[in-house]
């Protein structure tokens, strides 16, 4: 048998309800959201109780996606499924950084926090958006990206699939040349130009937060975003430079598997990054941890 990974998704999966299942269904769970909302009062009403404008706010749903992903990894530490390493998409960084034991989930979840009102700062100075490039190439999109003033290659997804953040009001321009090109191009629900120039000034400022806080020794192996391989040295330079730098997330994906992962488990709401996993290699097998349903449908499969 291989080996098992843990994957956090970052924004875009969110849903009003989420988490309460999980926290009905494990005492670890709910011991997440308590810890959560002893920093932040109000955490698990907005996971369970939040409308869809309320929760797409990124100083909302990167608290609140940590805690969901955290008490999804706890559901299944508790009924003794344990990964050998894992990786984190966006803020999903931070939250597997805190489950790998890097820190502790009052530190891991203060440090979402202030990144997610960081990053709501910057996105609120410049008009800008997100969008899901497929059926391209990383060489079209980064040639098309180059044509248009304000406009990044962000998230490496998978094979055929790369986000891009740029100016809103060039975004229709951009989609049309991406359609021309035989493409195609998804907003996301996101409020920011995330993973981009956009961004520098919350990676700065995030850097200097992290210089404050004693990282530990990890119990496992965590994946970067920003270069696609395993941390080494000072996690605080990663995790500044991954707010303003790509996400490698296929290199990710491609680097566990090669390590000998075959078994990957996506913690949180949606199933996206099992769907980004599958199609950058469909040998492997891909579950989610969402709610009570599949925390037992993955606990039959996996045990």
């Amino acid at each position: 048998m291989g080996k098992i990974a843990f994957v956090f998704p970052g924004q875009g999966a969110q849903y009003s309800g989420m988490g309460r299942e999980l926290c009905e269904a494990s005492p670890r769970a709910a011991e997440i959201f308590r810890v959560c909302d002893g920093i932040r009062p109000g955490t698990s009403k907005q996971c369970f109780e939040g409308g869809e404008d309320e929760l797409k706010e990124t100083k909302v749903t990167q608290p609140c996606l940590f805690a969901v992903e955290l008490a999804a990894a706890a559901a299944l530490d508790e009924a003794g499924i344990r990964p050998d390493m894992a990786a984190g998409f966006s803020l999903g960084e931070v939250a597997a950084l805190t489950y790998a034991g890097a820190v502790d989930v009052a530190a891991g979840f203060s440090l979402v926090c202030k990144r997610g009102e960081l990053m709501q700062e910057e996105a609120e100075k410049v008009s800008t958006a997100m969008a899901a490039v497929v059926r391209l190439t990383n060489e079209q999109v980064e040639e098309i990206c180059s044509r248009f003033e304000g406009f990044y290659p962000v998230n490496y997804n998978c094979p055929g699939q790369v986000s891009v953040a740029g100016l809103s009001e060039s975004m229709p321009a951009f989609s049309a040349a991406v359609k021309e090109a035989g493409g195609r191009a998804i907003p996301l629900k996101v409020l920011g130009g995330f993973h981009s120039r956009f961004m520098a000034l919350a990676a700065e400022r995030f850097g200097e937060v992290l210089k404050s806080v004693d990282f530990a020794p990890m119990r496992l192996t965590l994946y970067s975003n920003v270069t696609g391989r395993p941390y080494a040295g000072d996690p605080a330079e990663l995790l500044a430079r991954q707010i303003c730098s790509p996400v490698r997330w296929e290199d990710c994906v491609r680097q566990m598997i090669s390590s000998g992962a075959d078994t990957f488990i996506e913690l949180g709401p949606g199933q996206v990054l099992g769907g980004l996993i599958a199609k950058t290699d469909r040998s492997v097998r891909c579950f989610s941890v969402a709610d009570r349903a599949s925390l037992e449908k993955t606990l039959a499969e996996v045990r």
